[in-house]
């Protein structure tokens, strides 16, 4: 673990978006934000908040309830030489505008030969609250995974919301940028210069031995509880939060399941052509046969997500869960073990750091 960069503060996950948003639109007029209520009092929970004070009406501001048509305006800016970041709200509303994100921005830069280029990040938001119900708690980005042309990022902590949002700013093809709404205020050192958090480079959150555990977005939070949880088994398992899905990081995860000799991939949405199975078939094609390693994954229960918290609990990964599945992959106990007193309060105690 390295020392603090220089001029690290603790921010909570949303100020790290503004900051990172602010710094880019003073350092670039080209960069600009609009969305549905980005220029509201709730300012997208905070993270807008402020910035049409500062740059004013033309670079900020709320669009009618039309994603399709505002998506295309959105790619039409970006061809024209701004940097538009559009605000979608929830994830769920992305498929309103699925023609213009993946037959236009995807793939503009390839059709035209490369002189055209679309520079725009896709805000949106994923992640159970007060009962979101099946249409507004979906987590939907393994479908643009599966599209070339397409950035895919799913930042965990708040440095790395800062950090990728500048990288995706500053990147010239399209970025989806997926943000879990439990994230939104934990806190992390996030330095208080721009910095990227560049496409392509996953992070060992906690080393171990004994399994590879890959979480993404807030299930590298549930995967770090469940390491907690298996501290009285002597089982230690190294957690990975992949960061970038597109591009992946697969030699990071792949150095450390072929060490461990046991993978599993904890999803923020449905298992069936799902981010983990992408992650996994990558991990297995490139190790060979040869290499011996289990392999598992876990996702949202194979239904349309529920609205009451009885039934989300069994919908979403749990903590608990995650661990009694790394204690059966480890040991082939398929029993009704539970943590004990103390490794439960270690689990709830976790701070998260950062990256320092």
């Amino acid at each position: 673990m390295s020392m603090p960069e220089c001029g690290a503060r603790v921010l909570s996950y949303v100020d790290a978006l503004r900051e990172g948003i602010t710094q880019e639109m003073a350092r670039d007029p080209s960069v600009l934000l609009f969305g549905l209520d980005v220029d509201d009092h709730k300012a997208i929970q905070g993270s807008t908040r402020g910035l049409v004070d500062r740059f004013g009406p033309e670079r900020v501001f709320g669009t009618p309830l039309s994603e399709d048509a505002m998506t295309g305006v959105a790619i039409g800016a970006a061809m024209t030489g701004l940097r538009p970041i559009h605000v979608h709200i929830r994830n769920d509303f992305l498929m309103l505008a699925m023609n213009q994100i993946v037959n236009v921005a995807a793939k503009a830069h390839s059709m035209y030969g490369g002189r055209v280029s679309v520079p725009l990040v896709i805000r949106s938001i994923i992640g159970k609250s007060w009962g979101q119900g099946a249409q507004h708690s979906q987590a939907l980005y393994p479908l643009f995974m599966h599209v070339p042309g397409l950035k895919v990022v799913l930042p965990s902590t708040a440095h790395d919301a800062k950090g990728c949002m500048i990288a995706a700013i500053r990147d010239d093809n399209p970025v989806i940028f997926i943000e879990h709404r439990l994230l939104y205020f934990t806190e992390t050192e996030v330095p208080e210069a721009p910095y990227a958090v560049e496409p392509g480079r996953a992070r060992i959150c906690a080393a171990g031995d004994a399994a590879t555990v890959v979480g993404i977005s807030n299930a590298a939070r549930d995967c770090l509880r469940a390491r907690a949880l298996l501290q009285d088994t002597g089982i230690t398992c190294e957690v990975i939060d992949p960061i970038w899905l597109s591009p992946l990081d697969t030699d990071t995860i792949l150095a450390s399941a072929a060490r461990t000799k046991r993978l599993l991939v904890v999803d923020n949405g449905w298992t069936t052509c799902g981010a983990g199975a992408e992650i996994i078939a990558r991990v297995l094609e490139r190790a060979g046969p040869g290499a011996g390693i289990q392999v598992d994954r876990m996702g949202f229960a194979p239904t349309p997500c529920p609205t009451t918290p009885w039934l989300e609990a069994d919908f979403y990964p749990q903590p608990e869960r995650i661990a009694r599945k790394v204690l059966c992959m480890v040991t082939g106990r398929d029993d009704d073990w539970t943590p004990n007193a103390a490794a439960r309060q270690q689990s709830e105690d976790i701070a998260f750091k950062g990256p320092f």
